[in-house]
């Protein structure tokens, strides 16, 4: 028991210690098109936001596949995942994302985008990844409306039609 605790102890230190190596590069230097007396918007401020738990039957999937829906959530996939996931097989940070609507439900993909804590709390797939992985997802605030965007783009990126 004693063990385990200190894996816990040492994944979140790392993940901590991920997080701040992968602050702002830019901090401390304005940006020459900003104007200084503009307001400058700090991320810290945004409060993290926890989605409600999905369920089966919430998820209604399409086919064809949505092209709006897809160009929607390789923009996300672009600006929140692809520094941590590649769409291969290959492991970064997180595990890769080639063929993870086989291996997975939509409602599963959903909730561990949204709902992180959660999924780490009760789901033993999730445990597993965070073992294999040894970082912990951080939450990207991305909405229910995103996270299903980002299916439809796993399932492009999968193959569907």
């Amino acid at each position: 028991m004693k063990r385990k605790s200190i894996i816990i102890t040492a994944i979140l230190f790392t993940g901590i210690l991920f997080v701040i190596a992968c602050g702002n590069e830019n901090s401390g230097k304005e940006s020459t098109d900003q104007k200084a007396d503009a307001p400058k918007e700090d991320a810290s401020a945004q409060t993290e936001v926890h989605g409600t738990q999905i369920k089966e039957g919430d998820v209604k999937l399409g086919n064809p596949l949505d092209k709006k829906m897809i160009a929607e959530g390789q923009a996300t996939y672009d600006m929140k995942c692809q520094s941590c996931h590649k769409l291969t097989d290959e492991k970064v940070v997180g595990p890769g994302w080639k063929d993870v609507t086989k291996r997975r439900t939509p409602v599963w993909i959903m909730n561990m985008i949204t709902n992180v804590e959660m999924m780490l709390e009760t789901d033993p797939e999730a445990q597993k990844l965070l073992e294999q992985c040894l970082v912990r997802m951080p939450n990207q605030n991305i909405s229910t409306e995103n996270a299903r965007a980002l299916v439809e783009f796993m399932r492009s990126n999968d193959g569907e039609k």
